[in-house]
């Protein structure tokens, strides 16, 4: 499943989150790609260091996240985190194929959406979402 404008308001609340999550609890301004399933904050993930070679490999780790936030989130989110910019990444296409496999074969309407600092974004429908500046919702 791919996401379509427009966007959903579970989506939008949790891919914000995600955006959010990334950019307080990662200080460094280059890190590994992470690969995370279920909702932030109670998601599983796989750091991706050193990168697996392997397409079977990386279909292997989404099925095994997917499985295990299919039993604790309804439905479960898949995201990677990277660090750069909102525009397509060797390593979003490189997850990408594995995750629709993985997500297929569990019979899961989950798609890979990429998470930076600045935003997150679909690689496949291109619906995306940016922040110049992401701060925490307050309540009124």
């Amino acid at each position: 499943m791919t996401v379509q404008a427009p966007v959903d308001r579970r989506t939008h609340r949790v891919l914000r989150a995600a955006v959010l999550e990334l950019v307080e609890a990662e200080p460094r301004r280059r890190f590994p790609a992470v690969v995370h399933a279920g909702i932030p904050g109670r998601s599983v993930r796989h750091v991706e260091d050193p990168a697996l070679p392997d397409a079977g490999l990386r279909a292997d780790v989404v099925l095994a996240l997917l499985r295990h936030a299919a039993r604790a989130a309804e439905p479960p989110l898949l995201w990677l985190t990277r660090p750069g910019e909102l525009t397509p990444h060797d390593d979003d296409l490189r997850w990408l194929g594995p995750a629709r496999w993985a997500a297929s074969a569990l019979g899961l309407p989950v798609g890979l959406v990429v998470v930076t600092r600045r935003g997150w974004f679909d690689p496949v429908s291109d619906v995306r979402r940016e922040w110049r500046r992401l701060r925490p919702r307050t309540a009124p």
